[in-house]
């Protein structure tokens, strides 16, 4: 676990109402009433065909180290319109409840519970916010760093955005999200002390405007750094000096001691041009082997279009537009009540909507994942409701619970649930895994992806369906509701 999660008690890093309707859960004596909460997304960001999970270790240690101090409670009390009784109960409050969730690093997709909750009503309340925006947060810079490195087809990526993201922390954890996503690097050192992405990084354009001319910064730094020479030559001119002097640095330096440079990056200017130029120089001088680093406001669909236009680029090193995921900034993550418990029944809840994208799924819930046995592909997912089983050795009908006459019988699949427990009775029943794990399995789920769900533009859609009995459930809520209005 992170060592700055543990040491910073971020309990009241929550909206303020998530306090008041708290206090009024207790004034009501409803504090205690068990309740279940789902997180899920409605649409995924720049209108991909998926979504990565990510950022449930950072819930896990949030809710081990949940508490509120004294010095919290004072300053509640000083706001003047909270019971007695209920800052009483902070000081000895804590999470009991329950939480299962898909594992950091799973393809996800709208409308499906990512994440459930099933407390007391007020510990289930109080978690939203910090729960919203960690995985909210997580989840889009995971997402965005997946499309990045799928436009490099196999080139490296290092996510160089700490300079650029939302404060320090987003680039922390923005950064340990892009390496589970793929990344191969990144530029944020504290990223690679707390969880172990490794940090990369060589040179501004201060070291080279530092010494009296630019041969002379190429030629101390690869002194410095003769295991790992990259230099940047585009502080001046790219063709006319940044690479000869480069070359002349490598010539006289490495090669009298036997070392390979590493490359040169390219920060600005037409990279696709220079960087034919540069390989073309570089080969002629003997360093075929030296890479060819490009950077500068990169995102997925420059880098496709650099590598349509044939540019010599080895690896890039991609910064604000990946950290803080700039084409599409928000992920629409929401936690909403699904169900109650009433002596000892759990009783689903729905919240409606005039925009039906609102209207959400009642009830405590299963989410399988379909699998073709014979490829390993996915080929959808399923809500269904706790009780109910799929039987692999039958088809079993799929359908759109949109448009209900859209139905696909399938059949020689398998099924994989894909919550697991993560708490019970407010204790960790889940082992975190480490970050080369996550990293692991998150490569693995993509591959269960068919190649048109993972298209940039008009992805194939991945349909999350309803068992039969839970599209009942819903529209006789629904129904019910209608009737009274």
């Amino acid at each position: 676990m992170g060592d700055a999660m543990k040491k910073t008690n971020y309990t009241l890093m929550c909206d303020f109402y998530e306090l008041t309707m708290c206090n009024g859960y207790l004034v009501q004596g409803l504090k205690d009433k068990i309740c279940y909460y789902d997180y899920f997304f409605r649409t995924v960001p720049d209108n991909g065909g998926f979504a990565i999970s990510c950022g449930l270790e950072q819930i896990v240690e949030y809710i081990q180290n949940l508490h509120f101090t004294e010095e919290d409670i004072r300053y509640l009390e000083s706001k003047k319109i909270f019971a007695p009784e209920f800052l009483d109960l902070l000081r000895d409050f804590r999470f009991t409840g329950d939480i299962w969730a898909v594992p950091e690093g799973t393809v996800i997709f709208p409308n499906e519970p990512i994440l459930t909750v099933r407390a007391r009503a007020i510990e289930a309340q109080f978690i939203e916010t910090f729960l919203l925006a960690t995985m909210n947060h997580q989840s889009l810079i995971a997402t965005k760093a997946n499309r990045v490195v799928r436009a490099a087809q196999g080139r490296t990526v290092s996510e160089f955005g700490a300079r650029r993201a939302h404060g320090a922390e987003a680039a922390t954890l923005g950064a340990r999200a892009a390496y589970i996503a793929g990344v191969d690097g990144t530029s944020n050192t504290l990223t690679d002390r707390l969880y172990k992405a490794p940090a990369v990084g060589t040179m501004a354009h201060s070291w080279v405007q530092m010494f009296p001319s630019e041969y002379e910064a190429f030629r101390k730094y690869c002194e410095c750094y003769p295991d790992s020479a990259l230099l940047l030559v585009d502080t001046y001119n790219v063709i006319k000096s940044g690479v000869p002097n480069a070359i002349k640095a490598f010539d006289e330096v490495l090669k009298p001691l036997g070392k390979r440079p590493l490359g040169i990056r390219l920060d600005s200017g037409d990279i696709a041009y220079q960087s034919k130029k540069a390989r073309e120089m570089l080969d002629e001088a003997g360093y075929h082997d030296c890479l060819i680093f490009a950077s500068n406001s990169l995102d997925e669909n420059l880098i496709r279009g650099l590598i349509l236009q044939g540019a010599e680029i080895d690896a890039f090193g991609v910064g604000e537009r990946l950290i803080t995921s700039k084409s599409s900034p928000v992920f629409d993550g929401v936690y909403k009540l699904i169900a109650v418990e009433e002596d000892g029944k759990i009783v689903p809840r729905i919240k409606i909507s005039e925009n039906v994208a609102k209207i959400t799924t009642p009830g405590f819930k299963k989410l399988y994942r379909f699998y073709n046995k014979e490829n390993g592909k996915a080929e959808a997912d399923l809500l269904a409701l706790p009780e109910e089983v799929i039987d692999e050795n039958k088809p079993y009908e799929l359908f759109d619970p949109h448009a209900t006459w859209k139905r696909k019988t399938i059949t020689n699949f398998r099924t994989r649930e894909l919550q697991v427990p993560i708490f019970k009775d407010g204790k960790l029943v889940y082992r975190l895994p480490g970050i080369e794990e996550i990293r692991e399995y998150c490569r693995e789920e993509l591959e269960t992806l068919w190649d048109e769900v993972k298209r940039f533009e008009n992805p194939h859609k991945y349909y999350v369906d309803l068992s039969q009995k839970l599209w009942d459930l819903k529209h006789d809520l629904l129904e019910e509701h209608i009737k009274t209005e």
